[in-house]
């Protein structure tokens, strides 16, 4: 049985992908209650030296948006530690793991980890491969296209697939590009002709029009979507009406959920400015998503609330009325 199955009406399997900083538990359980997606990545759990293998496991809850699947995903470089991590993942319930090629953090590369890898395509195969031996769950890989450049894309795509993964998926902007340019669609199309595993694209994919232009140009077996969501949390569903050829219309009561869960996610330790700063960073992806709801954004973002439930209280009626006006 294929690990990337498209569904009874040709849609691809559709992930969502691991981010750092905004893509948390919280984010991940309010785009369950929408829900669309047929798979989500946890961010990475980063394996540092002297790591203490059962305590960072802790982290990681394979039925955290059941029946939804969340893949692990696991960053470092010690590979007897990252075997032992691998192990734990999937005594945890892991449906697969998913090794970190791609963080362009200098605080993570600069301890060869992430990105760091493709720097060097022989012990980015060694990682790889000793996680493929420690486990018998699925191993899967996330990359960048390069380091610095794209000098050793093609070698660092056979080091991969040599190691025994199942698939990759490549973002394709190299470490020192950070986010900034356009991802390189050409170079997943580029990987998919190379490889005999499948392909999972990600990259710049904002809407349906977007999904469709990836899968056409690149001819990717699946696609994974971050950025995008934040900012359209509907798109899954939208890409799946597309292909079952029925219209989907988000729901103003979809989207409150969608808050409220965020919001009661986030711990109760946490003080409520830092709640609040939460709640506008997760709006301020929103807003791109709506020229309405964009003219609203910094009346919305400078507010003073510093507690979640006067937050909200203010905001809503912004995010009505652009709502309104956007559907």
């Amino acid at each position: 049985m294929s690990l990337l199955p498209k569904d009874l009406h040709g849609c691809p399997y559709l992930q969502l992908a691991p981010m750092e900083g905004v893509g948390d538990r919280c984010f991940r359980k309010a785009m369950a209650s929408i829900g669309g997606f047929d798979e989500a990545v946890r961010d990475f759990l980063r394996v540092p030296r002297q790591a203490h293998i059962e305590s960072l496991a802790r982290q990681y809850t394979a039925d955290e948006i059941a029946p939804i699947p969340l893949a692990a995903q696991l960053m470092g470089s010690e590979l007897d530690l990252m075997a032992s991590m691998a192990r734990e993942m999937e005594k945890k319930g892991a449906p697969r793991i998913d090794l970190n090629c791609g963080c362009p953090s200098n605080t993570v590369t600069g301890k060869g980890a992430g990105s760091s890898l493709l720097k060097e395509p022989d012990f980015l195969h060694e990682v790889a491969k000793t996680i493929v031996q420690a486990v018998s769950i699925p191993v899967t890989l996330k990359m960048r296209s390069g380091f610095d450049d794209i000098s050793l894309f093609r070698e660092n795509l056979f080091a991969a697939q040599e190691s025994g993964i199942r698939y990759l998926t490549l973002h394709p902007r190299t470490k020192a590009d950070g986010y900034g340019p356009p991802a390189r669609w050409d170079l997943i199309a580029e990987a998919k002709s190379l490889l005999k595993i499948p392909i999972v694209g990600n990259g710049d994919i904002l809407t349906v029009e977007d999904a469709l232009k990836m899968l056409k140009t690149t001819n990717c077996d699946a696609l994974m979507i971050g950025r995008g969501s934040i900012i359209n949390p509907f798109i899954f569903h939208q890409i799946k009406a597309h292909f079952s050829q029925n219209r989907y219309i988000p729901k103003w009561d979809d989207l409150i959920q969608y808050f409220h869960v965020y919001r009661s996610e986030v711990p109760a330790e946490i003080p409520d400015k830092t709640r609040v700063n939460k709640l506008k960073q997760l709006m301020s992806f929103f807003f791109k998503g709506s020229p309405a709801l964009l003219e609203m954004r910094q009346t919305i973002l400078t507010s003073q609330y510093s507690d979640p439930d006067s937050f909200m209280q203010f905001a809503l009626p912004f995010l009505e009325k652009g709502w309104s006006l956007t559907h």
